[in-house]
């Protein structure tokens, strides 16, 4: 792991060179969902590995909160807006001018924002496991940060907190800091700051996805975006679906 300084926060991050013997691409910037970790989203499900052997230089970084990165408790400072100029000063601490960029969940909340800050930055923006609920949805339930709070898992009844309550303490993840994250990260975009998005754009659900909302949905707002739906995956299962990686590579093939 490598590490910089992001306005002052310690943001942890990995930087890897293609492999295999397929031609040499531009750069993808890999954003991680809530209570997850550049290892658990993206390396984990064999995203590094699929990226890099098709020619990519991968970066992705450990969000504030999560992973090796730097624990804050404000939730003032987990805004979308500030999460998504975090990966900006990453690309600039990589001396980065411009990058294909996907987003998980969460991350794809921070990409969206940073597509529409800093466009002339992305070649491309993935979002996955998120759709029209960037637009009519304000992020996870509050209920998700109760869940954190929570003595135990065993003291909650509700499918969704257990779900990410299980999860936040499979990864060792530290509750405090992923309840402020919660409770800070919930702007939305307008439809018409969506519709402002220039990129070209690919949004990816799963079809059993109760979480992200609609993908066409989402993908009808901004000109030209395609939307690909993963096939029988959950919101946890459809980021590191076989098919999913297979749409993502053939719509940065096509740029």
């Amino acid at each position: 792991m490598q590490r910089f300084s992001s306005d002052g926060v310690e943001l942890a991050f990995i930087d890897l060179a293609p492999t295999g013997d397929a031609p040499k691409h531009e750069t993808i910037v890999l954003v991680h969902g809530f209570g997850s970790s550049h290892m658990v989203n993206w390396v984990n499900t064999q995203w590094t590995k699929t990226l890099t052997h098709a020619g990519y230089r991968v970066v992705a970084l450990d969000n504030r909160g999560h992973g090796q990165s730097e624990k804050l408790y404000d939730p003032a400072a987990y805004s979308s807006v500030i999460m998504a100029e975090d990966v900006r000063r990453l690309m600039d601490h990589l001396d980065i001018p411009r990058a294909a960029v996907m987003g998980y969940s969460m991350g794809a909340r921070i990409s969206a924002h940073l597509a529409l800050a800093h466009p002339q930055r992305l070649k491309a923006l993935m979002l996955g496991g998120l759709g029209i609920h960037l637009v009519e949805g304000v992020g996870l339930p509050l209920g998700i940060a109760d869940a954190m709070e929570a003595p135990s898992l065993d003291v909650l009844t509700d499918p969704m907190q257990r779900m990410f309550r299980a999860f936040a303490d499979a990864t060792k993840s530290d509750l405090k800091a992923l309840a402020a994250c919660i409770r800070g990260s919930r702007q939305t975009l307008s439809a018409a700051e969506v519709g402002r998005i220039t990129v070209p754009t690919l949004v990816s659900v799963g079809t059993r996805d109760v979480v992200a909302g609609s993908g066409p949905e989402l993908a009808a707002l901004i000109s030209g975006a395609e939307a690909f739906d993963v096939e029988g995956r959950d919101h946890n299962l459809a980021v590191g679906d076989k098919s999913h990686k297979q749409a993502v590579l053939a719509f940065l093939a096509r740029l």
